[in-house]
């Protein structure tokens, strides 16, 4: 049976973004209904570690929006804690030789004016942090700052804290609009939903979304694998990486690029990542990509060499090509508002995406500069 529904805001994505910005608007105030055409967590999100982390951003737009939303993630800890199996274990960055080092050092500098708590650990105390870890490391840094959610878990609860309207298994096939131009709500295939905004939380689908609305948003689906080993008694303390892994994240190639990420988990596994390439939606299966995760791991866990992979799992991070997302409203079509492209940083920074969504949907400013974030900022570019 067709219906039609009528509220203020319609989110259309039910991932940590969707979620984060159904949170904060509802709790503005606003009657919020969230739109997925598949489950809950059912993309990006569900194929992600839960990272929250400030240690692999450079100091900029992204980096502030970071730590906003770090801030977020410890008050909703505060509240669902538990439930989301959130940890305040913090990250440690490795470097195997003294230029990287150095490099690291010098990232850091500019980090500590931004705000980042970062302690930088000398070789002779790595194995305090990491009793595991491989010898003849140069060094590293210790960032408290970073932690971990189950992000099918918290996407989930932080909607269920909403009370927002949760329609899933309903595909949006059209934007509706006013004779003037603005939103007037979305199309499914089981009826219209009525609303004056309409926010476009899509992920990796971003670009699809705002097709829909009739203006363009360059995402992209940027691909990789995380492997996941047998439980184990916790014997990596923190998220670990390695000191390369920043220049592979802020990496325009479209190559497949690896870099050594190791953490542990509550539930015991450790996940292994990471690798990153842009294949389009391809899902196959790459035994040369598993391969090379695992050797990285080795290298940084040798214990790991005698540990069983259990599986492995692939996501699309919404890639965006200056690496920053598209948070706010549209300039093209009122009514319009972009909450997407965080590439593989989007579970942590969902909550500050969310805050900023919602004090411009209540006509609020908004706790950052949206400026750089500005859903038509490549057609300004191009022009």
């Amino acid at each position: 049976m067709n219906t039609r529904l009528t509220c203020d805001v319609v989110v259309i994505g039910a991932g940590m973004a969707g979620a984060a910005c159904a949170l904060y608007a509802a709790r503005a105030g606003l009657d919020v209904t969230v739109v997925d055409r598949g489950p809950v967590a059912g993309g990006t999100t569900g194929a992600g570690e839960g990272n929250l982390l400030v240690s692999d951003k450079e100091p900029g737009p992204e980096l502030e929006l970071a730590l906003l939303s770090n801030r977020l993630w410890a008050d909703l800890a505060e509240e669902l804690g538990e439930a989301i199996e959130y940890e305040a274990k913090g990250g440690v960055v490795v470097a195997s030789s003294e230029e990287g080092l150095a490099a690291l050092t010098d990232l850091v500098a500019g980090q500590r004016a931004a705000g980042v708590v970062a302690e930088p650990v000398t070789a002779d105390r790595l194995h305090d942090l990491e009793p595991h870890l491989a010898p003849g490391l140069a060094g590293g840094v210790l960032y408290p700052q970073d932690s971990q959610v189950m992000p099918t878990l918290a996407a989930a609860h932080l909607l269920r804290a909403s009370s927002a309207r949760l329609l899933t298994g309903r595909t949006v096939t059209e934007v509706l609009r006013t004779a003037d131009g603005a939103v007037r709500g979305v199309r499914t295939g089981h009826g219209d939903i009525h609303a004056p905004a309409v926010v476009n939380a899509a992920g990796t689908w971003g670009g699809e979304v705002a097709a829909l609305a009739g203006v363009s948003l360059p995402v992209l689906p940027r691909r990789g694998f995380v492997l996941v080993t047998e439980p184990l008694p916790r014997r990596v303390r923190h998220k670990v990486y390695a000191a390369d892994y920043v220049a592979d994240v802020a990496s325009d190639s479209a190559a497949l690029q690896t870099s050594p990420v190791v953490e542990g988990t509550a539930a015991g596994p450790v996940l292994i990542g990471a690798s990153r390439e842009r294949v389009g939606f391809d899902r196959s299966f790459s035994l040369p990509v598993v391969r090379a995760l695992a050797a990285g791991a080795v290298r940084l866990f040798p214990f790991l060499e005698t540990v069983r992979a259990m599986r492995t799992y692939v996501g699309f991070r919404p890639y965006m090509p200056d690496h920053l997302p598209a948070i706010g409203p549209d300039p093209r079509v009122p009514g319009l508002f972009h909450a997407c492209g965080h590439e593989g940083a989007g579970i942590g920074l969902a909550t500050g995406t969310g805050q900023l969504i919602a004090q411009v949907l209540g006509g609020k400013v908004p706790d950052l500069d949206l400026a750089p974030f500005r859903p038509d900022r490549f057609e300004e570019e191009a022009a």
